[in-house]
């Protein structure tokens, strides 16, 4: 079971990025509850926070639990306990299981506040991911989606999209799509480089990404509706969403840590590990997405945790399923690329952890104010830790990390006064 927190850090670097504090400060909170710095420290637990960083907890706008459909690759338990251990505290689902997320029972069934994470879910756009048919949005929302994506697959047809987009503007709430033209992706695999031609591999055009984007920018800034486009992995998007959002268009893109920190050239060999859909960029197109984070052209990171079994990993990058995990390795990964070789204010770098998100799906970031409630990752920023896929909360494995040396690391982790996740035992509780 959860417990409500009872803890006074003492002297960690506090970075809120909602209220553009960064500060050394005292954190105390009891039964839950974000005391003043000054407050009575009787009776809590009491931790030194030097070399510590206090944020609020992070936010995924992009998980795959594979629940129902797929329990071997991933559960809603193990996937919260996962994001718990990666420092989050809200994620939103994908609706891409099997049965698809195209009706309110499905939505309901994961709002439990018993999980170690908010999980926000999002529903179909069509019925069954099929893009003949409008699942029914209406019914979606009342039932609590938090947006509305067929991710997986691209909405291809325009008056579909209008109308979902109609719809998601009338009540608040965001489209994200899975911006791939099917027809142009043609069955590719991974982007053009000497691996793929030496092993024949079938090729994964950029152009399959960026007309996609051409088009959902041009039907967002027709309908005014929030609309994210998702998993960001070439540099000419980058720059067609930074032209958009000079021009008042309500676009966002998702950074995801390997879009940012892994090229196409980087790949070793025939290891599905690097195979994610849309695949891995080339060292221009990396470059580009690590100064749209910069710019803020990109708003907001998103891992795209995406669980496979061994066995389906094993069938090879032509064969294989596209995907990998990333709740555990996220914070890490991106710290290193963004704050450690891009020079990053960490004011900067939570936004797109915690605000970005939270604008994206029209509702206020977490903020660490006294007399909230708490909702925070304590990180720990001195001595790096090796990536040991044995360790990881999620039952999948399948990710390119192992042996990476990462800087920073969760510590403890705090969902709506309860703790979810600390770090010294490993134990979701």
């Amino acid at each position: 079971m959860c417990r409500s927190v009872n803890l006074a850090i003492r002297n960690v670097r506090l970075v809120d990025p909602a209220s553009g504090r960064d500060e050394v400060t005292d954190f105390v909170v009891r039964d839950g509850v974000i005391q003043p710095p000054g407050a009575n420290c009787t009776g809590l637990e009491l931790r030194n926070g030097e070399g510590c960083v206090v944020a609020p907890g992070l936010w995924d706008v992009h998980v795959h639990f594979r629940d129902p459909g797929n329990p071997a690759a991933e559960t809603t338990q193990t996937g919260a306990a996962a994001a718990a251990a990666g420092g989050f505290t809200h994620v939103v689902t994908m609706p891409n299981t099997s049965p698809a997320c195209d009706n309110a029972e499905q939505i309901r069934a994961q709002l439990d506040s018993s999980f170690p994470v908010r999980i926000l879910p999002s529903g179909c756009v069509t019925k069954g991911r099929a893009g003949e048919e409008l699942a029914a949005l209406a019914s979606l929302s009342d039932a609590g989606a938090s947006s509305f994506t067929d991710d997986g697959n691209m909405v291809v047809s325009d008056e579909l999209m209008v109308r979902a987009m109609a719809f998601a503007q009338s009540v608040g709430k965001p489209v994200m799509d899975h911006a791939v033209v099917p027809l142009i992706a043609q069955g590719g695999v991974i982007r053009d480089c000497p691996l793929a031609r030496e092993n024949g591999w079938r090729i994964f055009p950029p152009e399959a990404e960026v007309e996609a984007a051409k088009r959902d920018i041009r039907l967002c800034g027709q309908t005014g509706c929030r609309t994210d486009i998702q998993h960001i992995s070439c540099g000419e998007t980058v720059r067609l969403i930074r032209e958009a959002r000079a021009r008042g268009v309500p676009v966002t893109g998702e950074a995801t840590p390997h879009h940012l920190s892994i090229a196409v050239e980087d790949v070793p060999g025939d290891d599905a590990g690097y195979k994610m859909n849309p695949p891995l960029g080339t060292r221009g197109d990396v470059a580009a997405i690590r100064q749209g984070v910069l710019d803020g052209t990109l708003s907001l990171f998103a891992t795209d945790h995406a669980p496979h079994t061994a066995e389906s990993k094993a069938a090879g990058f032509a064969h294989a399923p596209f995907g990998i995990i990333g709740l555990e390795t996220a914070l890490g990964v991106t710290w290193r690329v963004m704050v450690d070789e891009m020079r990053m204010p960490p004011l900067d770098f939570f936004n797109r952890w915690v605000v970005g998100p939270a604008h994206l799906l029209g509702v206020a970031p977490t903020r660490l104010d006294a007399g909230n409630v708490a909702d925070f990752v304590l990180i720990g920023t001195r001595g790096p830790w090796t990536v040991d896929p044995s360790r990881f909360r999620s039952k999948s494995r399948n990710q390119p990390y192992t042996g990476w040396t990462l800087p920073v690391r969760p510590l403890l982790t705090v969902c709506e006064g309860r703790e979810t996740f600390r770090e010294k035992t490993g134990e979701q509780r």
